[in-house]
C-alpha cells in the first residue's frame, strides 16, 4: 500500500479539505472527497449558500478525480471511498466515482437522508448523491476495541488495515478512519477537531474563533467529550498514532510532504 494526502478543497482563514487516497492490492481507496467536479461548476445547487461561510475557493485541479488523475491512475479504480461524515466539504466529490463503494456509518446516514434539524438540513446536500451510489452502511453491532475506543473492522472489500472509528458529535454519525501503516497508525478524525494544537499531549488549547465554530457541533457533550479521549490517546500513544484532522493547513503541509509506504 501507498498514502497519498491530497487537498481536496481551499477555504476561509487558510484552511484545507485533507483527504487519503491510499492504494491497495484491489484498487484505490478514498478516505473523503472533498469539493467535487459539480462542486466546481455548479456551486449554487451542490454547495448552496453555506459555500459563503466556509469561504470556499473551488478549483478543478484540487478535486480527488483531477488529483487522482494527476498521479497516473484510473479515476475508475477507486473501488471503495470512505467516509467520515457526509457534510457537503467532505462527500461533495462521490458523483466523481460513481461505480465506487460507499462506506458510511449508519448514525450519520441515517441523520443525512432524515434531515432532522435545521442546521442539518444546510449541512446535507442530497444533490451530491443524487446518482445512487453504492452505499455500504455500517454499524458497530457491539464492535471491537481499536486502543480503548469502539471500532468498526471487517468493512466489506477493504483490508483488513482500515478501521472505522466512531467519533460522534460534530454530526449523529462522525466518525475518525484508521490507517495500519505498518510503521503505525494513521487517525484522520474528520472534524473531531480543526487544529492540531486542540489534542496536543500537553494545555491542549482552541482559539476563540475555533471554540466559536465548533458550536456548531450537532451533539455537543460527545463532540466535547470525543476530542478530550482524543487528548488521552494522542498523550498515551502519540508514538504509535499520527493523529490529524481534515481542515488544520500545518498538519496537512506536514504529512503531505512524503508519501507514506506501509509494509506489506
Amino acid at each position: 500500500m501507498r498514502i497519498h494526502h491530497l487537498n481536496c478543497g481551499s477555504m476561509g482563514m487558510g484552511t484545507v479539505d485533507h483527504c487519503l487516497l491510499i492504494e491497495t492490492r484491489t484498487g484505490l481507496v478514498l478516505v473523503d472527497t472533498g469539493f467535487g467536479l459539480d462542486s466546481v461548476r455548479d456551486p449554487g445547487r451542490l454547495v448552496g449558500p453555506v459555500r459563503h461561510l466556509l469561504g470556499a475557493k473551488f478549483a478543478e485541479h484540487e478535486t480527488a478525480v483531477r488529483q487522482i488523475q494527476g498521479l497516473g491512475y484510473n479515476p475508475a479504480d477507486v473501488r471503495h471511498i470512505v467516509l467520515t461524515h457526509l457534510d457537503l466539504d467532505h462527500a461533495g466529490g462521490l458523483a466523481d466515482f460513481p461505480e465506487a463503494t460507499v462506506h458510511v456509518h449508519g448514525p450519520e446516514f441515517r441523520a443525512a437522508t432524515a434531515g432532522r434539524t435545521t442546521v442539518e438540513r444546510m449541512r446535507y446536500r442530497a444533490a451530491q448523491w443524487a446518482h445512487g451510489p453504492r452505499w455500504m452502511v455500517n454499524e458497530l453491532d457491539g464492535g471491537e476495541e481499536w486502543f480503548g475506543f469502539r471500532a468498526v473492522r471487517d468493512l466489506p472489500g477493504l483490508p483488513p488495515e482500515i478501521v472505522v472509528v466512531p467519533l460522534a458529535g460534530h454530526t449523529r454519525g462522525h466518525v475518525g478512519v484508521a490507517v495500519d501503516t505498518g510503521s503505525g497508525w494513521l487517525l484522520h478524525a474528520g472534524d473531531a477537531f480543526y487544529l492540531d494544537s486542540e489534542i496536543f499531549p500537553a494545555r491542549p488549547h482552541t482559539p476563540l474563533f475555533w471554540q466559536l465554530y465548533e458550536l456548531n457541533a450537532v451533539v455537543q457533550g460527545a463532540y466535547r467529550e470525543n476530542r478530550r479521549r482524543l487528548v488521552e490517546l494522542n498523550r498515551a500513544h502519540g508514538q504509535e498514532i499520527t493523529i490529524f484532522c481534515a481542515h488544520d493547513p500545518n498538519a496537512f503541509e506536514r504529512l503531505s510532504a512524503s508519501t507514506v509506504r506501509p509494509a506489506g
